[in-house]
């Protein structure tokens, strides 16, 4: 069975992009459609909701940090045997990195066109009318390389709106999905690095279920099946060298931010690893060689992690025994001396890296960087990844771990710290690749 694509589009974020790919998954899961879910760029907690949704642990795909290969490779890999490869775009359509073209690097419309995948627009409606034949054509017309396949109208207000709606579009030539009406009960909320965590909300799986029953009611399911198109076969595998032979990572609501990719790599390569929760006081596994503090919101739990003596003792033995210790973001704030939330309350961490984390960044620190180092940290030394944070750490003597330019290539400071076998930075490293290729 060859796999299948669609992508889920919209002009602008807050469209509802989220929302009806999740209602999209599960109505589609419930009539014993096999999907296989995924989501376009960096982001971690979109995710996790697509993976509630489906069924199955959801990938990132990223035209920025994956070459035209990885990205075919994953893809595949993802969809095999399923019957649909879902995936969510991030921001507008053509929103990505600075590029050559009109197609921004990395954004919803760059990795449709090298998928091969038909787009579904998601369209807010809630502000217009006739107007939407303009965008829809805009957006349909813009680049020859993309193919947008049909609409789902959003956030539409009345029968009369939609015939509206539907009228206007008839000289645009677009297949029609369906039309989901305005619910301002069905939201997830929001906070500092984007949506709450699914298993942080009461109810997550209730309101999974009634998105897919109004998306059940509105969408014609088959007409979107029916646009689906092959994906090119590939089986080229990221390459990212694992941290170690035994991985030990912590895996907790403070502790959350873990590529599914990295994770498929490291175990092709015969890597084993294991997890373990910080705010249960648990510490990595006495056995491992290397141990990785990924990204998450240690912020929203500092009295927890201040007080886990355990496993912040599991710590100290790993790096007195030789262990590579190494942190992202999140992570690398949890290796420093203390961290100070937005409240300005200060709270211990490891003190394995002498520097202090604070939450007092007014605007966040966002975007695609381009990763060089010269540690003993495994990975290649040169790296994709990227930046999503509020805090600021304090300056220190100690040896950066990256040097890092942005997505346009211009020069920034370098980040992180290395202290012999501990080190970490604010960068979530993505891929040894230079999907984007400055």
């Amino acid at each position: 069975m060859i796999p299948k694509s669609i992508l889920i589009g919209a002009p602008f974020s807050g469209s509802g992009k989220t929302l009806i790919t999740l209602g999209l998954m599960r109505a589609l899961s419930n009539m014993g459609v096999k999907i296989a879910p995924a989501k376009t760029g960096p982001d971690y907690i979109d995710v996790a909701y697509l993976s509630k949704a489906s069924g199955k642990k959801a990938i990132n795909l990223d035209g920025f940090a994956f070459n035209n290969d990885e990205l075919r490779g994953l893809a595949n890999q993802q969809a095999r045997n399923a019957d649909l490869l879902l995936v969510e775009g991030v921001m507008g359509l053509f929103d990505g990195a600075f590029g050559a073209n009109k197609i921004g690097i990395g954004s919803t419309a760059d990795l449709a066109q090298k998928l091969n995948s038909p787009i579904v627009l998601i369209i807010d409606c809630s502000h217009m009318a006739q107007s939407i034949a303009a965008i829809v054509y805009g957006y349909k017309n813009f680049s020859s390389e993309i193919n947008v396949a049909g609409v789902i109208l959003n956030k539409v207000a009345s029968a009369r709106h939609e015939k509206m709606l539907r009228d206007a579009l008839v000289p645009v030539g677009v297949e029609i999905l369906g039309a989901v009406y305005r619910n301002d009960e069905l939201n997830i909320p929001n906070r500092h690095l984007g949506l709450t965590l699914p298993n942080e909300i009461d109810g997550t799986e209730l309101l999974i279920e009634k998105v897919a029953k109004m998306v059940a009611n509105s969408v014609d399911l088959e007409k979107f099946m029916a646009l689906a198109l092959p994906l090119e076969a590939q089986n080229y595998q990221p390459e990212l060298a694992p941290l170690g032979q035994h991985i030990a990572i912590a895996k907790d609501d403070a502790f959350a931010f873990i590529y599914q990719h990295q994770l498929m790599a490291w175990r092709k390569k015969g890597a084993k690893i294991s997890f373990f929760s910080p705010l249960n006081n648990d510490k990595p596994d006495d056995k491992a060689d290397a141990i990785f503090l990924p990204g998450g919101y240690p912020e929203l739990h500092g009295e927890k992690i201040a007080n886990a003596d355990n496993f912040k003792r599991g710590l100290l033995e790993a790096q007195q025994r030789g262990a590579l210790i190494y942190g992202e973001c999140g992570g690398f704030m949890v290796l420093g001396e203390r961290l100070i939330n937005q409240q300005g309350k200060s709270y211990e961490m490891s003190g394995l890296l002498p520097i202090i984390s604070n939450i007092n960044q007014p605007k966040r620190v966002l975007g695609y960087r381009y990763l060089s180092h010269n540690s003993s940290l495994p990975f290649a030394k040169n790296l994709s990844g990227h930046e999503f944070h509020y805090s600021s750490c304090s300056k220190t003597d100690l040896p950066a771990l990256f040097g890092a330019k942005d997505s346009a290539g211009v020069e920034l400071d370098a980040m992180g710290a290395v202290l012999n076998n501990v080190m970490g930075s604010y960068a979530h490293v993505i891929s040894a690749s230079f999907g984007g290729q400055i």
